[in-house]
């Protein structure tokens, strides 16, 4: 058994509850379009979020009065895949069964000295016998009563209600403690509520739950601007307003900061900026005055319902707003601004750093921190620290709210282990130009909650302010990308609803100023794509757009001819491996054969070791052959088909140079260790040059290529050291060889790896059609001479094929070489070759004359071109 290293592959398919046929084929039609549009798209790893949306909460920004089943089909069919829907009670069960009850009687149970029996007016002239074990029970109490049929949870357990006997006693329903209706944690007694509490109303109705719908969102990596309630909600307005004619208009309201202001500048904190690069803009403002305390129940039951959990008034706002606005906050207690300034800047490597969780952390000299004068206090965008976090003793706070560059934040990130809520919306890219106004947004809302006063103006370091990306876009491309003609006004009314503004018009198109938000919105293919979701996948008609044509299939079929040598690889005991095309820049920049300058760079990178893509298969095939060789499984055989890329240079028909993408496929094949396993009945044989040659001429053959055309040139010794690389037509086909110490050393290998690498896509355009021709088998012998030559050690056996063949006149066959001797008993940088010659005439046997002609021929040829010493 072989352990093989994969590639992590990342999967992309659910069910589409939402989708027709027809959505679903002019998704995959979109995608084909768009990948003719531009041939490198920008990468992105492919992990969705699964965002809660709360249809109560979605409603303050959207004023839909529709079902929430089809809010979740109209979002599905603009692109925000809804994944599932479920219904949320802020208290589990939603308290229903149980009332409000008045306890009229008790008296002691006759069997049981712990045990009172009440009767119980629930209500409506109903009073119930309950049988209670509290001590506190008493009449003339108002208590929560859990009537017949009640289903009662305690964390994961629950339990109904059942008609029944206790100790002899009838007992129809259950006075509840308020840990058994999920109303605090105490179980000293039941429940006693107000005097004025109305008997035989509901408890749902008494406490209030609230109860919503919550639609489960699948938010991709280049939708960051939907990673918020208000940006789930400009979607559905948009879609509604565009494309659902039978429901009424709506309108997208935000909540309103017009009445913010600043009540005085007792406490101004400082913001400086030490590296912009990584840090676009930083908003701040500080509170004074206020009380940390528990959030009032609204709060505390809106983030519950999207799965965050309430910590205090101040957090929880922060959280709130970003849940709204997709703008990440975070608060610092002011006491522990030393100097009264913020300081935003990397630390040396090897600094020590304690976060919320109590970790210490080591930094690196990348990581962007928050510090006052003296310390860090929180790393950038991605987690707080422990020392100046908001606590119950916090009386003023410093609020951040900032625009952080997401490549520094998704090094970080992945470099600690932190996923967060912000780190996942700074990674993809949030809102440059929306930092104030969430900023004001929670100012306020920590006012209205905890009290305080606003100590100090905002402050707003924006060093180089973003703008807006312009994009022209022609309504004959949206037309022919989409594939209907779709009215002009539609296309503005659909852009402007995306918060697209509309720089100018003719009739040709439009001019568009996207917003930073839009991060996935930079050309004119982009704005069609957001055309044509909202719009409505559904709504275009296929009955004028399906064509069909005959064609003939390429000869030879790439994936039969493909699994055909895959086959026979892996009957000969070679393992596939599957390894990612995002690889490690560092083997770039160390190389002497690979141009770091022809690497396709990632624009959003998780780190540099996937900030590129490969150029060879040979980094990744080793990375396979170091993880094999530290479990001990030295003797391998691997094989891969894989794509590869980098820059070409390209000469436009301005005769300018230019630089574009280039991909081709290539197979890469290793051999290391023993070419069998450790056998009694063998002995054990190291894999050499000559046979991994053996097995890639093989699967040469296999392709019907003609080896003959193959030509042989020296192989690059700053990679390889031995062997020979092999082109086609003067087109470079094929490299193998033993890779030398200095490319092993990198992977950590201390044993012989020999490898080659095939230009696939090359191969499979120098293939020509299969043309069997038959012919007789000749009745003339064969005729076989040996020549034993002594050669200068750089000469080739191809270099003596290449001769022979040259000048066998016709009859000579095949060339051989069946002995090599190097040793002390032939002169120091020689080596003796021994090969053989096979000769035949189709129209006659050959005679001794003709022969011996041929070879003296041949051996002065030897001499001559090589400076062979022909041995008798």
């Amino acid at each position: 058994m072989t352990l093989k290293k994969t590639a992590d592959y990342f999967s992309c398919s659910h069910s589409f509850p939402f989708l027709t046929k027809y959505t679903v084929f002019h998704l995959f039609r979109y995608f084909i379009l768009s990948l003719k549009t531009n041939f490198f798209l920008n990468l992105h790893t492919f992990k969705e979020l699964i965002m809660k949306i709360s249809y109560n909460w979605l409603k303050e920004y959207a004023n839909v009065s529709i079902a929430p089943v089809e809010v979740a089909r109209i979002l599905t069919d603009c692109g925000l895949e809804v994944e599932a829907i479920e219904e949320y009670e802020s208290i589990k069960g939603g308290l229903k069964g149980i009332v409000i009850g008045q306890v009229l009687s008790t008296q002691r149970h006759p069997n049981a000295d712990k045990l009172t029996c009440c009767k119980v007016d629930v209500g409506d002239g109903n009073v119930l016998d309950i049988v209670c074990g509290a001590p506190n029970v008493a009449a003339g109490q108002r208590v929560p009563v859990a009537t017949i049929g009640a289903i009662i949870y305690k964390g994961d357990e629950s339990f109904a209600i059942k008609a029944g006997k206790l100790r002899g006693e009838p007992s129809n329903g259950m006075i509840c403690a308020e840990d058994e209706i999920g109303l605090g944690d105490s179980h000293a007694g039941i429940m006693v509520l107000d005097e004025n509490a109305p008997v035989g109303s509901t408890a749902a109705n008494y406490f209030n739950v609230e109860s919503d719908t919550l639609l489960e969102v699948a938010i991709t990596p280049n939708r960051a601007d939907a990673t918020s309630h208000i940006g789930v909600a400009r979607d559905l307005v948009a879609a509604i307003n565009n494309r659902e004619k039978q429901h009424e208009r709506i309108t997208l309201t935000l909540p309103s900061v017009d009445h913010f202001k600043v009540d005085n500048t007792s406490l101004p904190i400082s913001v400086e900026i030490e590296n912009p690069e990584a840090c676009q803009r930083y908003s701040g403002i500080t509170i004074n005055g206020i009380q940390v305390k528990e959030s009032p129940a609204w709060l505390r039951d809106r983030l519950k319902a999207v799965g965050l959990r309430p910590i205090n008034n101040i957090v929880d706002i922060t959280n709130y707003v970003l849940m709204e606005t997709g703008q990440p906050l975070h608060a610092f207690d002011a006491a522990f601004v030393s100097g009264n300034q913020v300081i935003v800047r990397k630390m040396p490597a090897g600094t020590k750093f304690v976060t919320l969780d109590e970790t210490e952390r080591t930094l690196s000299a990348d990581d962007l921190m928050i510090c006052n004068v003296n310390e860090p206090m929180c790393i950038a965008g991605v987690f707080g620290g422990a020392k100046s976090g908001v606590s119950d003793k916090t009386t003023s706070i410093f609020l951040e709210s900032a625009y952080f560059d997401g490549t520094h934040v998704r090094k970080t990130s992945k470099l600690h282990g932190l996923k967060t809520d912000a780190s996942f919306r700074f990674e993809r890219g949030a809102d440059p130009n929306i930092t104030v106004y969430a900023l004001k947004r929670a100012a306020m809302l920590i006012k209205e909650i905890a009290g305080g006063t606003i100590s100090s103006e905002i402050v707003d370091v924006y060093p180089a302010p973003l703008t807006n990306f312009k994009v022209d876009v022609s309504y004959k491309r949206i037309n022919t990308l989409i594939g209907q003609q779709i009215d002009a006004l539609t296309v503005k009314n659909i852009l402007t609803s995306l918060a697209i503004d509309i720089l100018s018009e003719d009739e040709e198109g439009l001019q568009l100023s996207i917003p930073p938000f839009k991060v996935d919105v930079t050309r004119e293919a982009d704005v069609v794509e957001e055309v044509l979701r909202i719009y409505g996948y559904n709504n275009i008609d296929l009955s004028d757009s399906l064509h069909s044509s005959l064609s003939y299939s390429r000869k030879p079929d790439p994936e039969k001819l493909q699994q055909k040598l895959a086959d026979y690889l892996s009957n000969n005991g070679f393992n596939e491996i599957l390894t990612n095309s995002l690889t490690s820049s560092a083997y770039y920049e160390k190389s002497e054969v690979f141009s770091f300058d022809d690497c396709v760079k990632i624009l959003n990178p998780l780190s540099s070791e996937l900030g590129v893509m490969r150029q060879t298969l040979l980094f990744s095939g080793l990375e396979s052959i170091s993880y094999n060789l530290n479990r001990r499984m030295p003797d391998l055989k691997f094989y891969e088909f894989g794509t590869v890329y980098n820059y070409v240079q390209a000469q436009s028909a301005s005769n300018d140079v230019t630089r574009k993408y280039k991909e081709r496929k290539n197979l890469s094949i290793f051999v290391t260790g023993s070419q069998q396993g450790e056998s009694w009945y063998t002995a054990t044989i190291k894999t050499d040059y000559y046979f991994l040659k053996s097995f890639v001429f093989a699967a040469l053959r296999k392709t019907g290529i003609s080896l003959n055309k193959l030509t042989s040139q020296a192989i690059d010794s700053r990679l390889y050291a031995e062997g020979e690389s092999f082109s086609i037509n003067s087109k470079p086909l094929l490299s193998i060889g033993r890779l030398n110490s200095g490319t092993l050393k990198q992977f950590d290998i201390k044993q012989d790896v020999f490898y080659a690498e095939l230009d696939w896509s090359t191969l499979l355009r120098e293939i020509k059609p299969d043309n069997i021709q038959f012919t007789e088998i000749s009745r003339f012998p064969e005729v076989r001479r040996d020549l034993a030559l002594l050669l200068d050690k750089n000469v080739k056996f191809s270099d003596i094929q290449t001769l022979a063949t040259r000048n066998g006149k016709g009859i000579l066959r095949s060339v051989n070489l069946f002995d090599v001797y190097e040793g002390d008993k032939i002169e120091a940088g020689k080596k003796s070759y021994a090969v053989s010659f096979t000769m035949q005439d189709d129209q006659k046997t050959l005679t001794d004359n003709d022969i011996e002609k041929l070879m003296k021929r041949l051996a002065e040829v030897f001499e001559k071109e090589l400076g062979a010493v022909i041995r008798r």
